[in-house]
């Protein structure tokens, strides 16, 4: 039984649900789900202008193949620079979605931020397991920090970001920055974040079904990810269950019509229990993914435009962890 959602997110919800794969029930192979999803046919929207775009290709973990990412430039005369640099690792359970999937949502957040983009195309699931994705999403961020003078940032201001899977990724590369010494980061940003592999929070059960993602899809993902022998006990696989000790100030959002939702809570509270700022944008009548849906859902509106707010203040007064030499105050 579900959370009741917010009127005005239910029809978009129930869309959603519609055509969206029924990953671990009747669909259970990764290709047959990447396909129904590429047949939806995409909403006829007007596609968010920013500076400049481009794809390229950066240095992958050690032994591995170059990694893909698109970077967003904004408009150089709205945001002339110097600006935040976000590493951002789209959703998709690690297994779904992929740079033009997450088009829309990269563009909204550097206008939304003012801020250079590199969203990363990390590896999949089940083709390339744990800690693929991690290792990845690590390699973009000390690539992105290597490079902020060619991006136009402030040295101040990076920051990592990502949804669902994509912010279990996010966190885990914190995790792996603290262990190797950097590179320094001043925010994360995390929505509706996975964190534990355990899938045993009251939400799992409240928000079972009925709110697009459901928690069989989430058993499916997490299984894609880890191998059916996997464990999630692993920091990286599971940063809920990591020290969180000295990472970054965070901004967390949560929705109250997801399996996921008490992901977040815990890990916006056990932040602020380790001494770690965190700002926690609680969104009750909304469900996952509906960030995605800032051009038309006024509420996903609101939380772009706060979550941009947080990574501009990186400019002023982000706090930075990793290498000596980060910005503190």
């Amino acid at each position: 039984m579900s959370g009741p959602a917010d009127p005005a997110a239910r029809p978009f919800l129930d869309a959603l649900a519609a055509v969206f794969p029924d990953v671990g029930g009747s669909v259970t192979d990764a290709d047959e789900a990447r396909r129904i999803l590429a047949a939806v046919p995409r909403p006829a929207v007007r596609t968010p202008r920013v500076g400049a775009v481009e794809d390229r290709t950066v240095p992958g973990p050690p032994g591995a193949p170059a990694l893909p990412v698109r970077i967003y430039l904004p408009d150089p005369e709205q945001w002339p620079g110097p600006r935040p640099t976000v590493v951002f690792c789209h959703g998709g359970g690690w297994v779904l979605g992929d740079l033009d999937t997450y088009d829309t949502t990269a563009r909204n957040l550097s206008r939304a931020a003012g801020a250079a983009v590199v969203s990363v195309d990390y590896r999949r699931a089940p083709e390339h397991r744990f800690p693929a994705a991690a290792q990845d999403a690590y390699a973009a961020l000390c690539w992105a920090g290597g490079h902020l003078g060619e991006l136009g940032g402030d040295p101040g201001a990076l920051v990592v970001a990502g949804d669902s899977a994509g912010g279990n990724l996010a966190a885990a590369s914190l995790l792996l920055a603290r262990e190797r010494g950097g590179p320094a980061v001043a925010l994360q940003v995390l929505a509706y974040p996975a964190l534990d592999a355990a899938q045993d929070t009251e939400s799992y059960r409240s928000n079972a079904e009925g709110c697009f993602l459901t928690a069989a899809h989430m058993a499916w993902f997490w299984e894609q990810y880890l191998g059916p022998a996997g464990s999630g006990g692993h920091p990286a696989a599971s940063p809920l269950r990591a020290d969180l000790h000295g990472l970054p100030p965070a901004h967390v959002v949560v929705a109250g019509c997801d399996p996921l939702r008490d992901d977040g809570l815990a890990y916006h509270r056990r932040l602020r229990a380790s001494g770690v700022p965190s700002v926690l944008d609680s969104r009750p009548g909304m469900f996952h993914g509906f960030l995605a849906l800032s051009a038309v859902l006024p509420e996903a509106r609101q939380a772009m435009e706060k979550l941009g707010g947080a990574i501009r203040s990186t400019l002023t007064n982000g706090k930075t962890f990793g290498v000596s030499g980060g910005r503190a105050g």
